[in-house]
């Protein structure tokens, strides 16, 4: 290797990211990769199609039936909207409390979850989950949403595990965050690159007042959250730390750690 390519490669901690050897074989390439194709992944299911039918599982039954109904796996599709965010079908109709889309993925094969039990007013469910495991109320479903608000979507029927949930306790806490001044907020925004491809960056900025991360053509915008210190966590994923380092009045780079450092992005 180049000691100037293993120079990079260690400034900016790429030798410790898994996608590093992808990196390297990527430098002196100017084009950007290919779209991933369904082709591509084949037998594994389209990502492209994934992230449209989760997406559609929020809210629009006539997609969701179109696309399950020719392939009925896709009721149990995942999508990872980023740093291990993971949401399947089931979890999007359940935290918006959509019961007909629910109803419908049950009835194609889609796994039901304490969070999907919750919303469908399932109180035998929720007991059993929670009797096998003490304690399980505390966890977070996907974007970090608690068990206690899968519940309340669930409406009137469900309020009955919601007076369980509340008898539990703990069913309804959140990751700790913290207030973000305005001009803090704006000094992080930028944009940050971490090697030398066409993908190699991070672009942080701000949308309805709110702070948020994207990896150059990456699946999706994630927001962030502040824990203090200019120290943030991708909603959803409290456990990767986004830590942002003012130099001289100036924020100059951010580390992505997953707990260990794996990645420097320098701002430009």
């Amino acid at each position: 290797m180049p000691s100037s390519r293993r120079s990079f490669l260690s400034v900016t901690g790429l030798s410790t990211l898994g996608i590093s050897a992808a990196v390297a074989r990527a430098w002196g390439q100017p084009a950007a990769p290919p779209a991933v194709s369904s082709a591509d992944v084949y037998p594994g299911q389209d990502p492209a199609l994934v992230k449209e039918v989760v997406g559609a599982s929020h809210g629009n039954i006539a997609r969701v039936r179109e696309i399950v109904e020719k392939q009925p796996a896709y009721a149990r599709a995942s999508m990872d909207w980023g740093f291990g965010d993971w949401e399947t079908c089931i979890d999007a109709a359940a935290h918006v409390g959509n019961k007909p889309i629910a109803d419908f993925l049950l009835a194609h094969g889609a796994r039901p979850t304490i969070f999907s039990a919750a919303m469908m007013g399932h109180l035998d469910a929720v007991k059993a989950f929670v009797t096998a495991r003490p304690g399980i109320q505390k966890t977070l479903g996907p974007h970090g949403i608690t068990l206690m608000s899968h519940a309340r979507a669930g409406g009137a029927e469900a309020a009955a595990v919601v007076q369980y949930l509340m008898q539990a306790g703990d069913a309804d806490n959140r990751v700790p965050t913290q207030p973000l001044a305005a001009a803090d907020r704006d000094a992080v925004a930028g944009q940050y690159v971490y090697g030398p491809g066409p993908r190699d960056s991070f672009t942080v900025d701000v949308q309805r007042d709110q702070l948020g991360i994207e990896r150059s053509a990456g699946p999706s915008r994630r927001n962030l959250m502040h824990t203090g210190d200019l120290v943030f966590f991708p909603i959803g994923v409290p456990s990767v730390k986004i830590a942002f380092v003012r130099e001289a009045g100036q924020v100059t780079r951010l580390t992505i750690a997953d707990p260990e450092v794996m990645l420097t992005a320098r701002r430009v």
